[in-house]
């Protein structure tokens, strides 16, 4: 299957009070449809710059960051807009839902945002896709932490994105519930034929990956397949 994300030789430099900071360097990976990937390294190893890059909501300063073939350094502003919208679905780990719509109207807004037709329709199957029919009128507030996260799963997938990036989605639950939705997320994965990145500390998240690429001060330091 054909790379969704496609990182080629990649380095990234901040400067930070007149001081170059290098936050990742000469990275080289491909992840694929359908596949789930963990990144893992200590903080400040470069997994969230990675993600944002493969976000196209960074840039290189060496190499090459292709999002389903397309070059993300080549685009301008209005094409980075069209093609975030339509090929990114991002998953934070404080769920980013708006308080005052109801789970319904959180998952619509990314259609109706950029004008798609069926929006309540393609809403409400993303919404059993998740596994959360009849509680589409419910407000963030009347959710458990695990459903919120799955509302920031069906709100990501909502417009079909070829790549899923999930920093942390864990992060804020408790270990049973945080399991749950792991197992979501990779089967959501393989059924969807979606590339999955996530970032996480945790070993036990990791192991449900399908490849983990673990991260050292900016450089890859060791890829396996549990």
């Amino acid at each position: 299957m054909t790379a969704i994300v496609s990182f080629q030789h990649v380095s990234k430099n901040y400067v930070t009070d007149g001081q170059p900071i290098l936050a990742l360097q000469d990275i080289s990976l491909e992840v694929r449809g359908g596949e789930f990937v963990a990144l893992m390294g200590r903080s400040g190893c470069g997994k969230s710059t990675l993600l944002n890059l493969a976000g196209a909501m960074d840039f290189p300063t060496f190499g090459a960051v292709l999002l389903d073939g397309i070059a993300t350094s080549s685009l301008n502003d209005a094409a980075l807009t069209t093609l975030r919208r339509d090929k990114v679905g991002f998953i934070f780990q404080s769920f980013q839902l708006l308080h005052t719509l109801t789970v319904l109207e959180n998952v619509e807004l990314p259609l109706q945002l950029a004008g798609k037709p069926k929006v309540r329709e393609t809403a409400l199957q993303k919404i059993a896709a998740v596994e959360l029919d009849g509680l589409a009128s419910r407000y963030p507030h009347q959710l458990s932490g695990g459903q919120m996260q799955r509302v920031g799963i069906a709100r990501a997938l909502v417009q079909s994105p070829a790549i899923l990036l999930a920093d942390e989605p864990t992060g804020n639950l408790d270990s049973i519930t945080g399991n749950l939705i792991l197992e979501l997320l990779r089967r959501l994965t393989r059924e969807l034929k979606t590339a999955t990145i996530m970032a996480t500390h945790s070993l036990e998240a990791a192991a449900l990956a399908d490849t983990i690429v673990r991260l050292r001060d900016g450089q890859i330091q060791e890829i396996t397949r549990p």
